[in-house]
């Protein structure tokens, strides 16, 4: 059995109906239920709170681990009473280029290493559903706003990352491994704009925000330390952070999908 935490998520949720699809028996983990697919099992619980999680894990041999609460060892060892031997983690790239900055995915990478399991970890770079966060101004007049409107970074559509994790969680060979995962190009937050405005067959005007702007904004639903380490990558990202990562290709035998690609997809949610 496999248990997906995050279930309801940008990842999670593809990654449960990956799963289900290929046959295999599915725990979803959340603190609200969603829509699942048929003969999958939800649990009420949060990472927050580990003792709560223990119904999940039972009988189960596989764990899809976002970094949520602050407890991972204690999490890991729960879901290693239950029967887990395998975790998958879904850390952040910053964890690598920035740890510093990204203290909360180094702890749970350090716990996840440490804790007796087969482990894979897998580092992302920037999602491109983050610009969900454009819908409504986009729907409303038109008009997405960012910072560092030029600097192109290769954002990764979160249905490679699901594709990524269910094959990892499922495939012996992985053990011990970090993957990065991004997209196929450096896409810049202009043309990210541009290629919703295709989607949706209208232009997106683009206005550029301040630095200042950016990060008032951002701290109203983010806490202050991952707002500036998210703000470092989209200002100032090092030679990693812009590096298209062979890993995706590698794994599952093709190449990423495209920011046009996510955009098209998901225009209705723009229109």
């Amino acid at each position: 059995m496999f248990v997906v935490t995050g279930a309801t998520g940008n990842v999670g949720s593809q990654l449960v109906r990956l799963l289900a699809a290929a046959g295999e028996q599915v725990t979803a983990v959340s603190r609200r239920p969603g829509p699942l697919p048929d003969g999958v099992r939800h649990s009420a619980a949060d990472l927050g709170d580990p003792a709560g999680l223990k119904a999940a894990f039972d009988g189960a041999d596989a764990l899809f681990l976002l970094v949520a609460g602050d407890e991972p060892r204690a999490v890991l060892e729960a879901a290693a009473a239950g029967g887990v031997r395998r975790v998958v983690l879904l850390s952040s790239q910053g964890a690598g280029t920035r740890p510093g900055l990204y203290g909360h995915p180094v702890a749970f990478e350090e716990a996840v290493r440490e804790s007796g399991l087969e482990w894979t970890i897998l580092r992302p770079g920037g999602f491109a559903s983050n610009a969900f966060a454009w819908a409504e101004p986009i729907r409303a007049h038109r008009t997405a706003a960012a910072p560092f409107a030029d600097v192109a970074l290769p954002v990764i559509d979160p249905a490679d990352i699901a594709e990524v994790a269910s094959l990892v969680l499922r495939e012996d060979g992985h053990a011990g491994r970090t993957y990065v995962l991004t997209g196929p190009q450096p896409v810049s937050p202009r043309e990210r704009a541009a290629a919703i405005g295709e989607a949706v067959g209208a232009e997106v005007r683009f206005v550029e925000q301040s630095r200042e702007e950016a990060r008032a904004q951002m701290l109203g639903f983010m806490p202050e330390r991952a707002v500036d380490g998210t703000l470092a990558i989209l200002g100032t990202p090092n030679e990693e952070e812009r590096r298209v990562s062979p890993d995706v290709e590698r794994l599952l035998g093709r190449a990423p999908r495209t920011f046009a690609d996510w955009a098209a997809r998901n225009a209705a949610a723009f229109r």
